[in-house]
């Protein structure tokens, strides 16, 4: 019997508050119904990052909104859903919360299942959501928040590899996005300056590259711009806009390296895999991609959509839609989780870095 089922998805983990409806019928590819994010990019400019308490109060304000966009995007009811997820961690746990409270009580309200999805998972599945992949296969997480290699062998099965010790990438590019007066996000400020620039100019590190195995760290990358910029500034007076694109392409580079080669590592462990996939707000950079496409060979390389690739609820809902096919439900005692790791039996990560909630 054919079963096709629609869920509502809810992501409220970081700045982003999204709401998306995913429809899947057995045998046939999904449907992105509806996906909206509602940014706090402007809320949080004067700051240099994301504070959590006005997140938390702006995710508060907006999820009701967002949601009802989605379902009025779909023309859609709540009569017509079949579950609703929800990002229950990891992530600064004012949104998380915030989401996970406004799930319940639209589940209590229609007595629709509840799903709790780790928001790791929705990033590790999404190429499923996106181009069908089978399982097992090899992914790499990477955005301000997490870093790390997994090997996906099914919706609830996951294997880290490997991941930063410190700094998460997206982390590294925000901060030194700051320390050279960038906007934030400091990812993409980052890049559109690196167009420019010369990317060995500036001899930046490639930490742990003289050590064995798939973990990484970026956090000296800071420490290094932050000298070479003031070298500069001393010889100089002051940077020029060439100075600013010759930094960022060094950054950018040096990061891309780091990655690149770790992934070449990982891919070494994975024998039998599908594909090699990326997912995560840094899965954006085009040279990264660049990178790891190389890295991958003959394997096939996929890379979701940019719009899929930062925050939203199309791939909460979708990691909720796999989860409900595999008989998962939760109750009205799901809690709002800070640090909720994928690979339950593996050794925590040594760092965690400033937002090491989502690491």
């Amino acid at each position: 019997m054919t079963r096709t089922l629609t869920i509502l998805g809810i992501e409220s983990s970081c700045d982003d508050t999204g709401a998306a409806l995913v429809r899947a019928t057995d045998g046939a590819a999904p449907e992105i119904l509806a996906n909206i994010v509602a940014s706090q990019t402007e809320l949080h400019a004067a700051f240099g990052g994301v504070v959590p308490e006005i997140a938390a109060r702006a995710h508060a304000e907006k999820l009701d909104l967002v949601i009802e966009q989605a379902l009025g995007q779909a023309r859609l009811t709540l009569r017509d859903l079949d579950a609703i997820a929800v990002t229950a961690g990891p992530g600064l746990i004012g949104g998380v919360l915030s989401g996970v409270m406004t799930a319940k009580g639209l589940c209590a309200a229609t007595g629709l299942p509840l799903v709790g999805v780790n928001h790791l998972a929705g990033h590790a599945l999404t190429p499923r959501l996106t181009d069908g992949l089978e399982f097992p296969y090899l992914i790499l997480l990477v955005s301000g928040g997490h870093c790390q290699f997994l090997r996906v062998d099914g919706p609830e099965s996951f294997s880290r590899l490997g991941g930063t010790i410190d700094d998460a990438p997206g982390e590294a590019f925000d901060k030194c996005a700051k320390l050279l007066g960038l906007p934030q996000p400091g990812g993409p400020a980052v890049e559109t300056e690196a167009r420019q620039g010369d990317p060995a100019r500036f001899a930046f590190p490639r930490p742990l590259l003289d050590r064995p195995g798939c973990d990484l760290s970026v956090s000296g990358l800071k420490t290094a711009l932050m000298r070479a910029r003031d070298a500069v500034v001393a010889e100089k007076g002051g940077l020029t806009r060439q100075d600013r694109a010759d930094l960022c392409a060094g950054v950018q580079a040096a990061i891309a390296d780091v990655l690149a080669e770790k992934a070449r590592r990982a891919l070494s462990q994975c024998p039998g895999i599908t594909a090699f996939a990326v997912a995560g707000g840094v899965a954006a950079n085009t040279v990264l991609r660049q990178r790891l496409t190389a890295v991958a060979g003959d394997l096939p390389f996929v890379a979701p959509p940019l719009a899929l690739c930062t925050d939203n609820a199309a791939m909460i809902a979708w990691a909720g839609l796999e989860r409900l096919r595999l008989g998962a439900r939760d109750d009205m005692t799901l809690s709002a989780r800070p640090r909720w790791p994928l690979d339950t039996a593996a050794a925590p990560l040594i760092g965690s870095g400033k937002r090491g909630a989502k690491a």
